[in-house]
């Protein structure tokens, strides 16, 4: 799965932002050159992060594995609902 690889290797270099109240943050600064959210959050959630990353101009991908399966990708032992590749 190329975009785990993607993931795993922006969490190692420190040019990822994890969470979905960091990720906001992110897009709202400027930061933020990439969001990836899991296909299982939260409608609300969802909604928001599209409408941040369409007004910051940036892409959104759907990691195609829930919040738990993003969080293992990231090496992290917690469900994670979102992040942010920095660019």
């Amino acid at each position: 799965m190329r975009m785990a690889e993607d993931i795993q290797a922006a969490v190692k270099s420190k040019n990822a932002i994890i969470g979905y109240r960091e990720s906001v943050k992110s897009l709202k600064t400027g930061e933020a050159r990439m969001v990836i959210i899991a296909s299982n959050i939260p409608e609300s959630m969802s909604e928001d992060m599209k409408r941040n990353a369409k007004a910051a101009g940036i892409s959104l991908e759907v990691f195609d594995g829930s919040s738990r399966d993003l969080g293992t990708a990231c090496g992290k032992p917690f469900p994670v609902a979102a992040m942010v590749i920095k660019g």
